[in-house]
């Protein structure tokens, strides 16, 4: 399958504005996915239509400790790495008007499926943008970084998907990523993050509960009052499954 390549595509502000308004068209479902997920096309007449990733609320399966709705936490996780400045996950919206119903709507990009997180951690050369993914998740509070969950794009970009367990106000943490424990955070980092709980976003609010928003918050400020990365702790599985 072909995504969005910086290369020959529009810039993604163009992409974001055609995820709001296009018609879209199901071009098939996605496999291996435990909630019904589908590739579209975006109908904009250009010769080299756009595809984006539909997640419909109606094809989430319910889960015990997530409110239904995870699509919107998709949209929330794109809002977040914006206002952090961080642009690792595609541009995402919300649809109500998607063939299934009200969605998630995530560009859909271009990237090479034997990478992942092992093998870019392995090959060294990724190191700070990883470290980046590692502080998002924990703000996040991401319980499911699978190892396949980050993409590398044909321009050597990497990219973070798959956020619809994420925001809980509940400690949650499962992550591949747990090679930086313990390592001090780097201080743009910090930076970012301090910004970030000063400040939070209208579209987070809009898309977060109130506890949610306060967990959110005090994760940003722990992080930047302890300064390194944590460890694995809380009795929690800390791994999701499977690994990749």
């Amino acid at each position: 399958m072909i995504g969005w390549n910086p290369d020959v595509g529009p810039g993604l502000d163009s992409a974001t504005e055609q995820l709001r308004g296009c018609e879209l068209t199901v071009a098939g479902r996605l496999p291996w996915s435990s909630n019904l997920t589908f590739l579209v096309t975006l109908e904009s007449g250009h010769p080299q239509p756009l595809s984006a990733v539909y997640k419909p609320a109606r094809g989430e399966q319910s889960l015990w400790d997530f409110p239904d709705g995870l699509y919107r936490r998709e949209v929330a996780a794109f809002a977040l790495s914006e206002a952090l400045g961080w642009g690792m996950v595609p541009p995402t919206v919300e649809r109500h008007d998607g063939p299934f119903g009200p969605g998630s709507l995530q560009l859909f990009v271009e990237a090479d499926y034997a990478e992942h997180y092992f093998t870019l951690f392995e090959a060294g050369s990724h190191e700070a943008m990883l470290r980046t993914m590692c502080a998002f998740d924990v703000v996040a509070n991401n319980a499911d970084r699978k190892s396949g969950h980050v993409l590398k794009g044909p321009d050597d970009r990497l990219w973070a998907i798959d956020h619809g367990l994420c925001f809980h106000p509940q400690p949650k943490l499962r992550t591949v990523i747990w090679d930086f424990a313990d390592d001090e955070v780097p201080g743009d980092i910090l930076v970012d993050l301090e910004r970030l709980a000063s400040d939070l976003p209208d579209e987070l609010g809009r898309l977060l509960s109130d506890s949610e928003r306060e967990a959110l918050l005090g994760r940003a400020r722990m992080l930047v009052h302890t300064g390194v990365f944590p460890e694995p702790g809380g009795g929690r599985p800390p791994y999701p499954w499977p690994l990749v």
